[in-house]
């Protein structure tokens, strides 16, 4: 749970510092639409270095905690770095949290808290080979939403988009538990190493593109429920993720209670004037 945990301080605290380096970076009097240059301008910023070296860290730490702890504990605990994101984002860039969002800071630290004490530790079953083909059709499945999403108006549009990603991300999650022998031949012919690819890939795809061109508060909160509720199922379902004996209650209500809160902070998934930059869409 400690690399969980920190996978999500180290993407949370990367949204920030990527917000920070964006702002900077942009031109004065430059409207609202995509900049193409603004990448580069954001790569001479110290700041946006340091948040893609954070985000390289987290995803270190996001292997390791998807080879020892369920899949539904890590999801949940990436979905957290939207509250440190939210708390960063206090200190750093003035932004102010209502009551609410504090109370929401404290439910997710809550259900991590119930997470941590009942979850066990990651199943021991290897999933089987027409897993791995699932995960590469899912993977291929994201980038058909994709496409289709883009004729759809600004509010579906970025609910799908957001939910594409999450998908994607899921299967990230799902096929890291899949590879167990790296060696080159075995992943040549593995399709889950594929699908780990694909996956990231359209994920980070369709989550730009969310936050591009519609609504970024929906695309977070459909990108938290994608990454999420899945990825959980799959673990228990196929992959023998299991809790600690007489606590599957505590554990059910530790992942919906941090989910939930995660929701609340979606508006922190996107950097307009006043707030943060999108978790993980950097990445």
């Amino acid at each position: 749970m400690i690399c969980a945990l920190g996978a999500a301080v180290c993407f949370g605290t990367a949204s920030v510092l990527q917000a920070v380096a964006a702002r900077a970076a942009a031109e004065p009097g430059s409207d609202a639409g995509v900049d193409p240059a603004l990448l580069l301008r954001a790569l001479r910023q110290w700041r946006y270095l340091a948040g893609l070296a954070l985000d390289g860290c987290g995803f270190v730490l996001q292997i390791v905690a998807l080879r020892s702890l369920p899949i539904y504990a890590v999801g949940a605990a990436l979905a957290a770095s939207l509250a440190v994101t939210a708390v960063v984002a206090a200190r750093l860039l003035k932004v102010r949290l209502s009551p609410v969002e504090w109370g929401a800071v404290g439910v997710v630290c809550a259900g991590l808290a119930m997470l941590g004490l009942s979850s066990g530790g990651e199943g021991h079953e290897a999933g089987s080979a027409a897993l791995g083909w699932w995960m590469l059709g899912i993977a291929l499945g994201v980038l058909l939403i994709g496409a289709a999403a883009g004729r759809l108006p600004e509010r579906p549009r970025a609910l799908v988009l957001g939910l594409g990603a999450g998908c994607g991300f899921g299967v990230v999650e799902v096929t890291v538990r899949l590879i167990d022998d790296v060696t080159p031949s075995a992943l040549l012919t593995n399709p889950a190493a594929y699908a780990l690819l694909l996956g990231g890939g359209s994920a980070f795809l369709l989550l730009t593109s969310a936050l591009q061109r519609g609504s970024v508060t929906t695309a977070t909160a459909g990108m938290v429920i994608g990454e999420t509720i899945g990825p959980a199922l799959v673990g228990v379902v196929w992959l023998g993720d299991r809790t600690r004996e007489g606590l599957e209650w505590l554990a059910v209500a530790g992942f919906v209670v941090a989910v939930a809160g995660a929701l609340a902070l979606a508006r922190f998934g996107e950097a307009p004037a006043d707030t943060p930059g999108p978790d993980r869409a950097q990445f």
